[in-house]
C-alpha cells in the first residue's frame, strides 16, 4: 500500500513564524504545528511541501486558457509549456490524501498567490469534467474520493466564524471550499487565529485555542486513518 500523502501549502507573504520570528506568520505556525504533530503520530506518511507565499504560481493567462481547453493530443510544445506548472500542481493535489493549507485573510479573502494556485488546479478534463450534451448537470468532479482539506487561517479582526459579527464578509474558507468541493474534495476542517490587529491577551488566547484545536483534530484524524488502514489490512 502506498504511503499516506499530505500536501502542505503555505500562502502567507510573511516568511517567518509568529512567536519565533519578528512579524512572523500565524498560518505558517499553524501548518507547521499540524504537520509536526501528524508526523509524530504517523512517521511513515509522506509530506509534500509547497511555499506559494514565497514562490507564487503563475497567474492564468490567455495562452494557459487556450491550452487547457485544447484536447491533450492536439497541444503543441507551446501549449504544453503553458500548462507545465499547472500539471505539476495538479499532480500534487491528485496524489494527496490530506491537503493542509495555511490561508491568511487578506482584505477579507484569499491571498493572490493562493487564488493563483486554485486557478491552476481547477482544470477541465483533469480535476472536473464538462460535457454540454450530458443530461442534467454538465459538470462533475474528478478528484478521487476520500481526500480531506484542512484550512488554517488568521484574521486581523474577530467574529468571522459562523454566527459571528463578520461572518458575511469572510471569503477565505468559501474561497477554498467552493472550488475544492466542485472538484470533489468535500470533507473540510477549518481553524483560525483572530485578533491579530489587537494583539495582547486576546490574540494570545486565540493562538492557544487554535493550537489546541489543531492538536485535537490531528489526533482524531490520525486515529481514524490508522484504524481504517488496520481494518483494510485485516480484511
Amino acid at each position: 500500500m502506498p504511503p499516506f500523502q499530505i500536501l502542505q501549502i503555505d500562502a502567507s507573504a510573511r516568511p517567518g513564524l509568529s512567536g519565533t520570528d519578528p512579524r512572523g506568520s500565524h498560518t505558517r505556525r499553524l501548518t507547521r504545528r499540524f504537520v509536526e504533530r501528524w508526523r509524530a503520530a504517523r512517521l511513515a506518511d509522506a509530506v509534500t511541501y509547497r511555499d506559494i507565499g514565497q514562490r507564487p504560481p503563475s497567474p492564468v493567462t490567455g495562452a494557459w486558457i487556450a491550452a487547457a481547453f485544447t484536447p491533450p493530443e492536439r497541444r503543441d510544445a507551446a501549449a504544453q509549456a503553458a500548462l507545465a506548472e499547472s500539471d505539476m500542481l495538479v499532480q500534487e493535489l491528485l496524489r494527496a490524501d490530506l491537503v493542509v493549507i495555511g490561508a491568511p485573510m487578506y482584505n477579507f479573502g484569499l491571498p493572490a498567490q493562493l487564488k493563483a494556485w486554485v486557478d491552476n488546479v481547477v482544470r477541465v478534463g483533469v480535476t472536473f469534467g464538462f460535457d454540454r450534451s450530458r443530461p442534467g448537470e454538465p459538470y462533475w468532479p474528478m478528484l478521487p474520493p476520500g481526500k480531506r482539506l484542512v484550512i488554517l487561517s488568521s484574521r486581523g479582526d474577530y467574529g468571522y466564524d459562523a454566527g459571528g459579527r463578520l461572518e458575511a464578509v469572510n471569503l477565505v474558507e468559501r474561497g477554498l471550499t467552493v472550488p475544492m468541493a466542485y472538484l470533489g474534495l468535500t470533507e473540510t476542517h477549518a481553524i483560525a487565529i483572530e485578533y491579530d490587529e489587537f494583539g495582547g491577551e486576546r490574540l494570545e488566547a486565540s493562538i492557544a485555542a487554535a493550537e489546541a484545536e489543531i492538536d485535537r483534530l490531528v489526533d482524531g484524524l490520525a486515529l481514524e486513518i490508522t484504524d481504517g488502514a488496520d481494518r483494510a489490512s485485516a480484511a
